[in-house]
């Protein structure tokens, strides 16, 4: 499993923020390689944003172009530079200048699509031919236990991702696996 690379920069931080920025790298994860085109196709958006959203990405090194992929020279196909996804620590980001605001943006980004996520994962209808499941699961763990099962988890999601990276056909869809890992919230917290 390819080791994550740290955030240290906010700016970096309001880039991956972006709720379009974030599917384009989860799209490139799975995938592999793509063309703006086939972004704009997978997201339903214009050629013409994706393109624009790889350059922001490739402006902070999340993504780099990918020349073996190209059937020639004008052809540009992109792949991500972070294999090991990234990792962010928004306590000392939140101390580099500009950190608090980028943090602050991060945090709505990622509440709002987490919740977006839960509120789809548990409609009731169900697309034909596809699969969902909700797990919710209580441990009693020490903080290096979790830190454990959270490793364990990465690797099992990590085999996945080389066994399936690349695929692509009218069976395939791209699967979004969401967890979250922490000490059990008190009822009404919000904070």
């Amino acid at each position: 499993m390819s080791e994550s690379r740290p955030v240290h920069d906010p700016k970096v931080l309001r880039a991956i923020a972006h709720p379009v920025r974030n599917r384009i790298l989860a799209e490139l994860d799975a995938a592999g390689s793509l063309r703006a085109a086939d972004i704009a196709r997978e997201l339903g958006i214009p050629a013409n944003q994706a393109s624009f959203h790889l350059r922001q990405l490739a402006k902070y090194g999340l993504v780099e172009e990918d020349p073996e992929a190209a059937r020639d020279r004008r052809d540009r196909v992109w792949r991500s530079s972070v294999a090991g996804g990234l990792a962010l620590d928004l306590g000392e980001l939140e101390k580099a200048p500009g950190g608090r605001a980028a943090a602050a943006v991060f945090r709505r980004s990622k509440g709002d699509w987490a919740h977006q996520v839960v509120d789809v994962a548990l409609r009731g209808e169900r697309e034909e031919g596809t699969y969902r499941s909700v797990t919710d699961a209580a441990f009693r763990l020490t903080k290096e236990e979790a830190a454990a099962l959270s490793e364990e988890l990465g690797e099992v999601l990590a085999a996945w991702g080389e066994r399936t990276r690349g695929r692509s056909d009218d069976a395939t869809r791209t699967y979004l696996y969401f967890s979250v890992l922490l000490p059990h919230p008190e009822l009404g917290e919000t904070d």
